[in-house]
């Protein structure tokens, strides 16, 4: 079972992962957050990035999302590939962390794909029709 860290601007990560944890009574996947302020020491972060990748990985990888792709947590998060088995996906939203935990017995690579397909199925536009 692959482990789940977020890597977010702030508390955006831990709020997440709290609100998807009372959708879902639980969390079925070792999950931990680290958030990331703007006067942020990257290379002091990387390394707590780096320990949480070891302390979650069980043999079987962490799937690791971030808020936004390019972004100061992305760059660290993008750093963990060369020395972790790790997944790296942006654009982290709710919808995505609910289609991880509810396939936590998925392979790193499938639960990757698990959680981009969420995150696009979870976006829907709604709008009113105009009378014509």
């Amino acid at each position: 079972m692959a482990g789940l860290l977020l890597i977010t601007h702030g508390t955006l990560g831990a709020d997440m992962l709290d609100t998807v944890r009372g959708i879902l009574c639980g969390c079925p996947l070792p999950a931990e957050t680290l958030a990331i302020d703007s006067d942020a020491d990257t290379d002091a972060l990387y390394q707590a990035a780096s320990d949480l990748c070891t302390r979650l990985d069980d043999g079987d990888g962490v799937l690791v999302l971030t808020d936004l792709y390019g972004s100061t947590p992305s760059n660290i998060a993008n750093r963990l590939v060369e020395s972790h088995n790790v997944s790296v996906i942006s654009g982290a939203n709710i919808p995505m962390l609910l289609r991880i935990l509810n396939y936590p017995q998925m392979s790193l690579d499938a639960l990757a794909e698990k959680a981009a397909s969420g995150a696009r199925d979870g976006i829907v536009v709604s709008s009113r029709k105009q009378a014509s």
